[in-house]
């Protein structure tokens, strides 16, 4: 049994299979997820598991070089807006209208889809290089 760090396979799975610019989509409970991309589903009911918990895990195994947020994510959640902007620290951030954000996650390795309510709750990471 692995004692540290992500716990969740395919979440583990993915993020060691990623490259430098390959993207890994965080989602709210009601981003749609594209057919064809793979989806890692750990919602199992309202606000579980958090989106910032989730974001947290991750981070703490994906070295991030950037990442993408829809635009109106500041102006429908304030709040988790300014808790992302927290999290990510000095990541450079990219914003973008919704539908693009969307259109964006067809790119995605995986989209890990979390419980949370949060409209706009979302982060798409894009994966940096440890050398």
């Amino acid at each position: 049994m692995k004692r540290t760090g992500l716990l969740n396979q395919p979440i583990s799975n993915v993020i060691a299979g990623m490259g430098h610019l390959d993207m890994l989509v965080i989602a709210d409970a009601g981003l749609p997820i594209p057919d064809g991309t793979l989806r890692i589903d750990l919602a199992v009911s309202a606000g579980v598991p958090a989106f910032l918990d989730v974001l947290n895990a991750v981070l703490g195994e994906l070295k991030v070089e950037s990442a993408i947020i829809a635009s109106e994510l500041e102006a429908k959640s304030a709040a988790m807006h300014a808790n992302l902007l927290q999290v990510l620290g000095d990541t450079p951030l990219r914003d973008i209208p919704h539908d693009d954000f969307k259109a964006t996650t067809t790119q995605g390795k995986a989209i890990i889809r979390t419980g949370e309510f949060t409209p706009y709750a979302n982060v798409i990471l894009i994966a940096g290089v440890v050398f």
